[in-house]
């Protein structure tokens, strides 16, 4: 028995499930195919939040003005003192996306993944899932790789950029719990004036916050003197102090989320040096909350609470498509007919290199559609960091709101063209 769909989308992150939610609005008969069980990719999976502020005239920013609106209704949405829409609460969030696309009549294939093919010359007829012990085939008009890892343009033998040997080390994030938020606010107030690294702002009676530190020269740290002596007195590994960076949590009173530590010596290609990696990671976790229990106010009785399953990773392998887009394109602001997006979001690389990283700031750019659409299949579509776009453009367009307006821009372009 064949399942019959107008489009398959391959990977429930934040891409997948605005493209499935728009393609499914506008009545296609939708299939979301995700591995894990549960949406939400490495928003939910590595607590990936919040989402980053991006340029507010952006275009296909519909879903992400919904997914505010429905996350509201969950009480897991805050709006920053910034503006920034996108404080979302990872833990709740994954009911949102369930109800958003359930709303709207989407189907969704939970633990499976994508194991052989059919197709004719260049248009792809069916992909078979597997699902515990059955395999199901799946015929579709149009294919979406959606997945962080490009797994679905893996399996169909499409081909990858080679542009660069440079990488971005992941990050396994974290939550500590029962923190004294007050007095947090208060301290980090006390030492550190600059707004565009530490802010504190209050939200129906609950404090929320955020700061930064990072072990990069190029800036001074009003955390520095405090990860310095951490160092010396060996409660942090020099590395421990790669990137620092916490924010509160909406509908979590009480609780941080850690945007670190930085993986080191990940390396994609050996699989045993990655895990070992990974393994180091999590008992950098446990040296960076004691130094925040002994040595930052309102950590005092606080307790890890949440250990990302997964590791978020920055790049990955990225997809060729019918338009190579650059780093050049970007910053020359080049127009395009048809754009998918538009944003400002800066150029940012990330490095396991002390004074390696990079935060470009840049005027607004487009994408154009044709940046995802495969090279290799007529019916393939390929959205989110493995978009077909280089590294260092990648490095801008990586983020959550850019691949969610990926996604609703094929999810236009595949109803116009049923």
């Amino acid at each position: 028995m064949n399942l019959k769909y107008d489009v398959v989308i391959v990977g429930g992150g934040v891409a997948g499930i605005s493209c499935a939610y728009n393609c499914a609005k506008k009545k296609l008969r939708t299939l979301l195919v995700e591995k894990e069980n549960y949406l939400g990719g490495d928003v939910t999976g590595a607590l990936v939040v919040p989402v980053m502020k991006n340029n507010n005239s952006n275009i296909n920013c519909d879903f992400y003005n919904v997914l505010v609106n429905y996350a509201k209704k969950f009480d897991s949405q805050i709006t920053y003192s910034d503006g920034n829409t996108g404080w979302f609460n990872p833990i709740l969030i994954k009911n949102v996306f369930d109800q958003m696309l359930k709303n709207v009549g989407a189907d969704i294939l939970f633990e499976s993944v994508p194991v052989n093919f059919k197709k004719n010359e260049n248009f792809i007829e069916k992909v078979n899932f597997s699902f515990e012990a059955l395999s199901l085939p799946i015929v579709s008009k149009y294919f979406v790789d959606a997945t962080g890892n490009a797994e679905l343009s893996k399996l169909l033998n499409c081909e990858f950029w080679s542009d660069t040997q440079m990488t971005q080390p992941p990050s396994l994030r974290f939550i500590v719990s029962g923190v004294d938020l007050e007095s947090l606010a208060n301290f980090l107030e006390e030492i550190d004036s600059d707004k565009n690294v530490t802010t504190t702002y209050r939200i129906d009676s609950q404090i929320h916050l955020s700061t930064a530190y990072t072990w990069d020269t190029n800036k001074k740290w009003a955390l520095a003197p405090y990860f310095e002596k951490a160092v010396k007195e060996g409660v942090l590994k020099d590395t421990d102090r790669a990137y620092f960076q916490i924010f509160t949590i909406a509908g979590m009173a009480n609780s941080v989320a850690f945007n670190c530590p930085r993986i080191q010596n990940y390396d994609k290609n050996n699989p045993i040096e990655s895990s070992n990696a990974i393994i180091e990671a999590r008992a950098s976790i446990y040296r960076i909350y004691n130094f925040v229990k002994n040595y930052i106010p309102g950590f005092e009785n606080s307790y890890i609470s949440n250990i990302a399953p997964k590791i978020g990773k920055r790049e990955t392998k990225r997809v060729k498509c019918k338009y190579d887009y650059t780093i050049n394109d970007l910053l020359e602001q080049k127009q395009f007919d048809n754009p998918a997006l538009v944003s400002d979001y800066p150029v940012d690389i990330h490095s396991d290199k002390k004074d390696g990283s990079t935060l470009h700031k840049v005027c607004s750019y487009m994408l154009p559609i044709e940046s995802l659409k495969s090279k290799d299949y007529e019916n393939l579509y390929i959205i989110g960091k493995i978009a077909g776009t280089d590294f260092k453009s990648q490095a801008a367009l990586r983020v959550q709101s850019s691949c969610m307006s990926m996604g609703e821009a094929v999810a236009k372009d595949i109803f116009q063209n049923c």
